[in-house]
């Protein structure tokens, strides 16, 4: 699907949107339902993610296709190494099959997990015969996906022993370590995260629990987005949110104050609104702990004209794209000047944005999602434009509620 996205005809926005449970939550909500009976769940992601995530959950033998869902493939591969008497091929789309799945499969042999390759050495699809795994300490390292970890911390309590995972070298994205031990403490597991040491306790059951999941940050940033590149009284309502989130990307309110945009929570909602136009020439940001927002944050920057350097970006490169090349490559073609690394991005300021290009989403929601506020300031085409529904089915639903102009060519 090709769609054309012009503006609304008024920048001046006022709107409420209720945004679906945070996919990140949501992944590891459904992985605990299925160690412990009992947990239920309250306002689940509607996003091909979270489904892909159910459907894999009730599969005990045979063929586990998880399409692009990375999260789906690292915790459904330390789900199903500890389910004795299951024994599937994990596998996915082309693009999954090029995502290294190494360092957490090496990690879980460690624990005495039958996992082998179907094809290439440390790239899905992978042969797993679910066994129960006894040993209990292991290490990784920790520089390189937080979702290695997370699988491994998700699947701990159900082990008979539980899990000492040592960490080697940089911890990135701390918060959703933390979102994960915070789940877990939520069921009464117990665990301990001191140093580059994380400790869980085994537990075989639980009490009953519902998990009631957050609406998702990742998504919310569009939106302040579209209110940074709009007129100064702009004000979007989101709902549900919480103010202490567990969810790193929520910073995204602080950062999104250089910009001229203020957040107010109340009552479970943000109140998104435009106060000031931004006054910054240039800004610099470490997102290691929230890497998903970068994309947002350089379009942002580019249409409004300001510089940026976004560092700690290392785990880009292994998303559904290389988020750094696809940014190079699509905000070029509007007219900006960007460089890029293996780990940053530097933006220059932009006085000019071309209009009606085609940008290419890579078979990735969030290019096509951080892109389209763009339309603000210019009209653009956005290319395979139905890849949102990965993790919001409903956004362009959503930008027509906010009167954009979206069609379908």
């Amino acid at each position: 699907m090709k769609l054309h996205l012009s503006g609304p005809s008024n920048n001046l926005l006022q709107q409420d949107i209720q945004i679906t449970g945070s996919k990140s939550e949501s992944n590891r909500s459904l992985l605990l339902q299925a160690l412990y009976s009992g947990i239920s769940i309250s306002n689940l992601s509607n996003s091909d993610d979270a489904e892909v995530m159910q459907k894999g959950l009730q599969i005990s033998s045979g063929i586990v296709d998880i399409h692009h869902a990375g999260t789906a493939m690292r915790f459904l591969t330390s789900y199903f190494a500890s389910q004795e008497g299951k024994e599937v091929t994990l596998t996915g789309s082309q693009r999954m099959t090029e995502r290294p799945i190494k360092v957490l499969v090496d990690a879980l042999r460690n624990l005495g997990a039958d996992i082998e390759y179907e094809k290439n050495d440390g790239y899905p699809p992978i042969r797993i015969t679910g066994k129960k795994l006894t040993k209990n300490r292991v290490s990784l390292p920790a520089d390189i996906s937080s979702q290695y970890i997370s699988s491994l911390l998700l699947t701990a309590p159900s082990l008979e022993n539980g899990l000492e995972l040592e960490l080697i070298g940089k911890i990135t994205s701390v918060p959703y370590i933390k979102m994960t031990l915070a789940l877990l403490n939520e069921i009464g597991v117990e665990s301990s995260f001191e140093g580059n040491t994380i400790k869980v306790i085994p537990k075989a059951s639980v009490n009953k629990t519902n998990l009631v999941v957050e609406s998702d940050w990742s998504s919310a940033s569009y939106f302040y987005s579209i209110v940074a590149l709009s007129d100064v009284g702009t004000e979007i309502i989101l709902s549900a949110y919480k103010e202490n989130s567990l969810q790193g990307d929520s910073v995204l309110a602080k950062i999104y104050t250089d910009f001229g945009v203020q957040t107010i929570f109340e009552d479970h909602k943000i109140i998104v609104k435009k106060t000031e136009n931004c006054q910054l020439q240039g800004v610099q940001y470490d997102l290691a702990n929230a890497p998903d927002i970068a994309q947002t944050i350089a379009v942002t920057c580019f249409g409004l004209g300001i510089s940026c350097i976004l560092t700690g970006l290392h785990t880009l490169k292994i998303k559904e794209t290389d988020r750094l090349e696809a940014l190079h490559t699509e905000l070029s073609k509007l007219g900006a000047v960007i460089f890029v690394s293996d780990e940053d991005l530097t933006l220059a300021p932009s006085t000019d944005i071309k209009s009606d290009i085609a940008i290419d989403t890579y078979n990735d929601h969030r290019m096509a999602m951080a892109f389209a506020p763009l339309a603000m300031r210019t009209s653009i085409i956005l290319n395979d434009a139905e890849v949102v529904s990965k993790s919001y089915p409903d956004y362009w639903k959503d930008l027509k509620t906010l009167k954009f102009g979206v069609k379908e060519l």
